[in-house]
Formats: structure tokens, C-alpha cells, sequence
């Protein structure tokens, strides 16, 4: 058994924890590319038969229950360190060591406004906050994916469609970036066009486009991409954009594609499927009623929209449910409503179990979850009182559980044996922690004792 109390005090110390965590795990000559010098822990049992995949040992409990569902798994990885404290003193470059290891990977959002120690000492803010943007821009991230009952968000990034002045408007004839007041990445859209048309080929999905390209230019360079990509297809198009954003913007969407692979568009002749253009946020409450229709569609959106629109269903089915029971209390129904949402084959919960996918231009993807309330509910179990005298639940560490299973999955298309087991692991879990959920000493003890290691 690890001793996790002990880890997790040290971190909430600012205490040596590279020194700790070299005592449970081995150095490997394992590197991220351009790297040489970086940090990398190997762990688990590298058995030859599974791909290992990596894990970010971040902050709170991502890190505490990483450490703990890896050690209760054993199977292979490897781990790079990227907690506040050595983000702040590698000067983010413990995020391009993690975003450049040529493994499929899970990335848990990290504390934004963490203290840490300087050189001298004193006690600052984390230097880049979250690191979550240079990390992206470090590992050629170009889109992230998010699933969420019916509807999945392909979310190109940065992209950020904001500026109408013309006069500011240009395309780099070296790099592709559309610069206005922003900075959009054209080649990195291009790539999310194409990832969203393959997804609503290979799914049978709706695909609906959520720009703005009559409102934003850099969305007019992003529409016209995406109608570039869309021409010798077979994607019938329902609602269109008013204007053809390619001819509107031939020159400068060329630009991009002049710096794209020759290959870019080979075998997307036989793609096919239903593509409908909008007009960005004023068609989002369409996505309202693909929610309650349990409409499957995939929508494709820029960053600041995207961001927008995966709140928007991260929290709209909590009232949804709420208005649900109004009803039924009226009519005098004794049914409650989540037993009705389950049975009527709705899935989505309230957002926070809402996963998403990074994909990198080059290198498999990384699996990304964020964990809100960690940082208070760590202090909890550090105080000694983890349920506030019965007012709270313990931690529930499922979701590393499920994370660290679709990552192996991804690492490893076609391996039954490893899918089984960990199925098997998460039935065991649930029969854990479904009924009274146990303390996280507790729950990692049971855990350790019905699981058998892989």
C-alpha cells in the first residue's frame, strides 16, 4: 500500500515531492522528442503485450488519484511531473516535456491560482497560471473533442473569431496564422474541418458548423476552408451560408492551403453525410432541442464559441431535470425525475462529467478532465474531517478510473483481453463505491484488495 496521506502532505507543503516520487518509481530513457533532459518516471508493469500511455502528475487530487489508480491497476506508463511548483521552476518547460512524449496521454487541468516558492523563497503565483494554453500551443494541439450525451464538440484551438476591422486583416504567407487583433491558426483549422468531416463520415452523425463568417473575418478564412474542403465530396449540405466564404476569400484561404500537405484532401472523395451551416451563437438553442430529441449530431466550433457551447451543455441539464420535476409535482406523479431522465435513455449528468480529446498535428492524442473543487476537497481530507461532520461526500475517484480505461483503449485498437479487464475494473469500482461512498484511505484499500493487478 502506498502511503498517500504522506504524498499528499508533502505537496500541500511545498515539500520535496520529486524526491518522494522517486522512491515509487524508476527513471527511463524514455524522452520527449526535443527533450532531452527531461523528466520521465516509468511505472506499472511493462509486460510487452500493452502500450503504455502517459500520465501529467499534476496538482490536488489529480495527482493523489492518479498515484493511487495507477498503483492499483499496475498497468504500464509513464509519468512526467507538471505539479505548480515545477511548472513554475522549469519555467514551463515541464510542459513541453509532456506535450511533446509520443505517447497517448491524460492531462488533468491544473490550479490556476496556486502560490508556490520563488528563488528566494517568497511565495508567489504559479508563473503561467494553469499552463493550459502554452501547453496546448507547445504539444501542436489543434482541436479538442468533447463528448456530452448526444453531442460532440470538435472545438478547433486557438481560434478566436473576434474582429470585423478589415484594415487589420492579413494572412502570413509563411506561417498561415490570420492575424487581426487575434491570432488564428489557419493550418491548425484546416486540420479541424477535416477531423470534423471524417467524424460525421465515419458516425452517420448530423454535422453542424458553428461559425460566424459573416460577422468575423477570421471566421470567413475558416468558413472558406471548410467549403474548400467540403468541394469533390459527397457531403450534401442542408442550411448554407449565405455567401460562398471561399470565393469571398479566395486569396488569402489559399495562402493556408499552399502550406498544407499535397495529400491534405486524398480520400475525401467518398465521404458523406449531412453538414448544416450556421450562424454560430444564434443557433445554439437548436442544440437545446438536439438534447431533449437525443438528436446525435457533431458540431464543429472555434475556440471562444466552443468554449461557450460546451458550457452551455455542461449546464443545461441540471435546470432541464429541475423543470422536469416541477412537472411532475404538478400532475401529482410520484416518479422522480432521475428516475424518468434514465429510463426515457437520457445520459447526461451535470458537466462535470464531461471528458474531452486533444488532438496534436503530430502524436497521438491527449485525454483531458478537470477536476473544479479538488483543491478544497483535498484540504478536507487533510484536515482530518474529508465529509465535514456528514455534510459532504468523500472524493469520488471513478473518473480517473474511467479516463485512465478510454486512454488505454486508444493506445491499444484491437486488444480485447485489456478492454475486458478494464471493464471488469470499473464493475468492481461501482460495486465499491455505488451505495455509501467510502473515504478516498478508505476506497483505495477496498480497491486494492478486490482489484487484481493487471
Amino acid at each position: 500500500m502506498l502511503d498517500l496521506m504522506k504524498i499528499a502532505k508533502t505537496e500541500a507543503k511545498g515539500g520535496d515531492l520529486k524526491s518522494l516520487l522517486n522512491t515509487f518509481y524508476s527513471e527511463t530513457e524514455i524522452r520527449p522528442q526535443g527533450y532531452p533532459d527531461a523528466m520521465v518516471w516509468k511505472g506499472g508493469r511493462h509486460c510487452g503485450t500493452v502500450n503504455p500511455i502517459c500520465h501529467s502528475l499534476t496538482d490536488a487530487y489529480a495527482l493523489l488519484g492518479t498515484i493511487a489508480a495507477a498503483d492499483i491497476l499496475n498497468l504500464p506508463f509513464y509519468a512526467v511531473p507538471m505539479w505548480s511548483q515545477i511548472r513554475h521552476d522549469t519555467k514551463l518547460e515541464a510542459l513541453s516535456w509532456f506535450g511533446n512524449m509520443q505517447n497517448t496521454s491524460i492531462k488533468w487541468s491544473t490550479a490556476g491560482d496556486a502560490y508556490v516558492n520563488d528563488t528566494n523563497g517568497n511565495r508567489v503565483v504559479v508563473m503561467g497560471k494553469s499552463g493550459n494554453a502554452p501547453l496546448r500551443t507547445q504539444a501542436g494541439v489543434y482541436c479538442n473533442v468533447r463528448p456530452y450525451g448526444p453531442i460532440t464538440v470538435v472545438r478547433c484551438m486557438p481560434c478566436l473569431p473576434y474582429s470585423q476591422d478589415k484594415s487589420k486583416f492579413t494572412v502570413n504567407n509563411q506561417t498561415g496564422i490570420v492575424h487581426t487583433e487575434m491570432n488564428t491558426p489557419g493550418i491548425q483549422m484546416a486540420h479541424a474541418c477535416r477531423l470534423f468531416l471524417k467524424m460525421v463520415n465515419d458516425t452517420g452523425k448530423l454535422g453542424r458548423v458553428a461559425f460566424k463568417p459573416t460577422q468575423a473575418m477570421e471566421d470567413g478564412i475558416n468558413a472558406g476552408l471548410l467549403i474548400w474542403l467540403l468541394e469533390g465530396t459527397k457531403f450534401k449540405i442542408g442550411r448554407k451560408w449565405a455567401v460562398n466564404a471561399y470565393q469571398e476569400h479566395k486569396e488569402n484561404v489559399d495562402k493556408i492551403i499552399s502550406l498544407l500537405p499535397k495529400n491534405f484532401k486524398s480520400g475525401m472523395e467518398n465521404w458523406s453525410g449531412k453538414i448544416e451551416q450556421h450562424i454560430a451563437d444564434t443557433n445554439y438553442g437548436l442544440l437545446i432541442w438536439d438534447l431533449i430529441e437525443n438528436q446525435e449530431c457533431i458540431i464543429l466550433a472555434t475556440d471562444l464559441d466552443g468554449d461557450r457551447l460546451t458550457d452551455l451543455l455542461a449546464d443545461i441539464s441540471d435546470p432541464l431535470r429541475a423543470f422536469g420535476q416541477k412537472v411532475l409535482n404538478h400532475v401529482n406523479s410520484d416518479i422522480t425525475i432521475d428516475n424518468a431522465w434514465k429510463s426515457m435513455g437520457f445520459s447526461t449528468g451535470n458537466g462535470r462529467d464531461m471528458t474531452s480529446v486533444m488532438y496534436r498535428m503530430e502524436g497521438p492524442p491527449i485525454h483531458e478532465q478537470t477536476l473544479g473543487s479538488a483543491d478544497a476537497m483535498l484540504l478536507r481530507l487533510l484536515d482530518g474531517d474529508e465529509t465535514v461532520n456528514g455534510t459532504k461526500k468523500p472524493y469520488d475517484p471513478r473518473i480517473h478510473f474511467v479516463l485512465i480505461r478510454d486512454a488505454y483503449i486508444d493506445a491499444n485498437p484491437g486488444n480485447i483481453e485489456l478492454e475486458n479487464w478494464l471493464n471488469d475494473i470499473l464493475e468492481k469500482f461501482d460495486g465499491i463505491y455505488s451505495k455509501d461512498r467510502p473515504g478516498f484511505i478508505e476506497g483505495y484499500k477496498k480497491l486494492k484488495e478486490s482489484i487484481t493487478a493487471w
